[in-house]
């Protein structure tokens, strides 16, 4: 097949965690693909047919990156862990806000025919996430509006812009609230890490019967969700007409401390928790998958032990 004869795409963020899954998922469905991201994936070569270095805070490198592209995957964000959205609300807030704002205009410009957006979990209400056992979050309960720090109030905002971007232009947009999307080929050390990974890591350098620290008690909660999960909720959203926002996430919650057992469970040891203070983020949070269930006719399938023994593997042999 030649490009022309084949839907081109565009993947943002295509050097990170998601980002690189959602090049190589498409490639194996025969599109062509364009990678752009300020860096090349961390872990492993990109196999997109392009791979441009842009700055995608930038307008004209929007406009470079989507020329002569059917559909945008865009995952590309500054991001990372409860302790890096935690406190950079600023630099969160300033750098999203230019690259989705110029990506949404240069698609439009661009003749883009359809345009994904990753928006988040921290979209939803602190006040409906104060206990551990906390109720299934479904897609309304996004307002009245209380979004979790600047990276919850700025996805929130760019999911209503894409909305507009349809009303008023007809760019079909499609947008998911990941709920704590982790595996392997992600970030596991250097601050901006999830839990799954940063629990991962602490286990896998950890001799028996040592002492491995975690922020806060360990008894909030939360669902999550296996990155080949993802990118196939993502894929199936993308083919469907499904113009508001959808929750891709798990729906089993698993306590922090309960996440830990059994990531020891799976390394084979015996190790101590200290708990101690830092950033914890909402009480409890899970997705309600009702209506990814009824639109997409699909919800995650990948179990919690499932994906952690392979995430383990991946991080266990990195640290070796």
């Amino acid at each position: 097949m030649t490009k022309n004869s084949m839907k081109t795409v565009l993947v943002t963020g295509a050097g990170g965690f998601i980002g690189n899954h959602m090049v190589q998922f498409l490639k194996k469905k025969g599109y062509w693909v364009r990678g752009v991201d300020l860096n090349e994936p961390e872990y492993q070569k990109s196999i997109a047919d392009e791979f441009e270095i842009l700055d995608l805070r930038r307008w004209g490198n929007c406009l470079q990156a989507t020329r002569n592209i059917d559909q945008v995957y865009h995952f590309a964000a500054d991001m990372g862990g409860m302790g890096f959205i935690s406190s950079h609300d600023a630099q969160i807030l300033h750098n999203n806000n230019l690259i989705d704002t110029h990506m949404l205009e240069a698609s439009r410009l661009n003749k883009v025919k359809r345009f994904f957006y990753s928006s988040s979990a921290c979209v939803y209400p602190e006040f409906k996430q104060t206990n551990e056992n906390v109720i299934a979050l479904k897609e309304s309960d996004a307002y009245p509006a209380d979004p979790q720090d600047g990276y919850g109030w700025q996805k929130l905002t760019t999911e209503k812009l894409c909305e507009y971007y349809y009303k008023d232009y007809g760019l079909e947009t499609r947008v998911a609230r990941f709920h704590n999307i982790y595996g392997t080929y992600g970030t596991y050390e250097g601050g901006r890490e999830k839990v799954p990974a940063a629990m991962c890591r602490k286990i896998a350098q950890a001799k028996n019967n040592e002492v491995i620290k975690m922020w806060g008690d360990g008894k909030q909660t939360r669902s999550f969700c296996y990155i080949d999960d993802c990118v196939m909720g993502v894929y199936k959203l993308m083919n469907s007409r499904i113009r508001i926002p959808i929750n891709i996430g798990r729906d089993d919650l698993i306590s922090i401390n309960d996440l830990a057992k059994l990531i020891m469970k799976i390394a084979d040891k015996k190790l101590l928790i200290e708990h101690i203070s830092g950033p914890e983020g909402v009480r409890g949070r899970n997705s309600d998958n009702t209506l990814c269930k009824k639109s997409l006719k699909w919800e995650p399938e990948i179990t919690m032990r499932e994906g952690l023994l392979k995430t383990y593997k991946w991080i266990n042999q990195r640290i070796k």
